[in-house]
């Protein structure tokens, strides 16, 4: 098993969304941005990593992705599987001994890739001080009372008639 370009870049991307997401949803364009992927490119492994349930998304203003699980549920193997096109398919009929030698491999890498989780990924860039600008959660509630205006000016046109009046 490779881990390919698509697989580095979608773990990549998930540590920064993970390292961010008590902030509330994380534009896309943000984590392209920090991690100098294409914005396309990010979209279509996170529309990968959507349909698997690892991030979920938010539509509209201050929308984005968080995750769809916690760091702790979720895998290097989870994400790695959820990108990747033929990743441990078996070797086909007739095919060189040694490609069973391959696939045993694959297997191995995979299942070691199945005891990383994010939430360990997660504290080994907090222990190396990785800095972290998270957004405050917008405040939701009742708004300040408004201060009445208090005026002497008329306050319609009947009113501002009836002043000439006078």
């Amino acid at each position: 098993m490779r881990m390919s370009t698509k697989s580095r870049f979608a773990v990549n991307a998930m540590i920064d969304l993970g390292l961010r997401d008590a902030g509330g949803p994380v534009p896309l364009a943000a984590i392209s941005g920090r991690q100098q992927i294409s914005l396309s490119y990010l979209e279509q492994l996170f529309a990968r990593l959507r349909r698997a349930g690892i991030v979920e998304s938010t539509r509209g203003p201050g929308g984005g992705y968080t995750l769809g699980r916690t760091a702790d549920a979720i895998s290097l193997a989870d994400i790695v599987v959820a990108v990747e096109d033929e990743l441990g398919s078996p070797p086909a009929e007739g095919a060189a001994p040694v490609q069973d030698l391959w696939a045993s491999l694959d297997a191995v890498m995979l299942r070691h890739m199945a005891t990383i989780t994010l939430r360990s990924l997660l504290a080994e860039q907090q222990a190396k001080g990785v800095a972290v600008d998270v957004k405050p959660l917008p405040r939701r509630g009742i708004a300040p009372k408004p201060v009445p205006v208090r005026t002497l000016a008329p306050n319609s046109v009947f009113a501002f008639g009836r002043s000439f009046a006078k």
